[in-house]
């Protein structure tokens, strides 16, 4: 069943999406060659309680941290650990949180010092993809009409879209209905309802779209080894633009 959300509702995510955008740029701030991605979750977490939230993927499923740190051919859901950022990687980190009976959900992808050219690129257009797929989250278009616009992005630009993971609905639970493919078919899928509030998540891979999970039960990773990008709003449906919760507004001060 896909929930229609409530103004007062939508309020409620609209906060802790906030405080995801702010907890992300706050990590920001700590990204450098000879950082440990537990220290980044450690300052998340920090940063999260002390604005009135909990983390929300501290123990969902039995995760074990606050953040998902997936380095360089990690496509998603990588663990914080002793692992230390080197110059020229890339991190994705996907953060949530919880706060008055809701969730929020974003993840942005960071460069370590200087990256290859090429690398920087295919964060350009994975950031592309999703900006293109949230153009589409209106009322009365598809959901394919979001996973073709990012699939043709990305696709156009020589890369591969992983196809196991997805975006999702988010509200009281962090995975709600629907699931929100970033490949498809124009006019294809549930059709969108003002009200419905989704989180569009492209993770595009430099090189084949093959994953493979890690022993550790959790980290995917592209299985040609090569880098893998991921971006993820929380976004709105409406009449006219989409209302997108989250900001990368904060990450892009800090980046300056």
């Amino acid at each position: 069943m896909i929930s229609i959300k409530t103004a007062d509702e939508i309020e409620i995510l609209r906060k802790n999406n906030l405080i995801v955008s702010k907890t992300l740029a706050e990590v920001a701030k700590l990204i450098k060659p000879g950082i440990t991605t537990i220290q980044l979750d450690k300052r998340a977490e920090e940063f999260i309680r002390d604005h009135g939230a909990e983390p929300a993927f501290k123990g969902y499923k039995g995760f074990p941290a606050t953040l998902c740190t997936s380095i360089n051919e990690q496509v998603v859901h990588g663990i914080p650990d002793e692992t230390i950022l080197k110059e020229g990687d890339i991190i994705s980190i996907d953060c949530g949180t919880y706060m008055d009976n809701y969730y929020g959900d974003s993840a942005f992808t960071f460069e370590v010092g200087e990256v290859k050219p090429e690398v920087r690129n295919l964060l350009k257009v994975t950031k592309e993809s999703l900006e293109l797929g949230v153009q589409q989250a209106i009322n009365g278009n598809r959901l394919g009409d979001i996973s073709y616009a990012i699939q043709n992005h990305a696709e156009n630009a020589g890369y591969s879209v992983v196809r196991e993971m997805v975006g999702h609905g988010i509200g009281k639970e962090l995975h709600e209905p629907p699931e929100v493919p970033n490949y498809g078919k124009r006019g294809r899928g549930v059709k969108l309802q003002t009200g419905m509030v989704i989180c569009i998540e492209p993770m595009i891979n430099m090189g084949k779209k093959a994953i493979k999970q890690k022993d550790d039960g959790w980290t995917i990773v592209a299985a040609d080894r090569l880098p893998s990008a991921h971006f993820e709003y929380a976004v709105v449906i409406n009449k006219e633009k989409p209302d997108i919760l989250t900001t990368y507004k904060y990450i892009e001060e800090v980046l300056k």
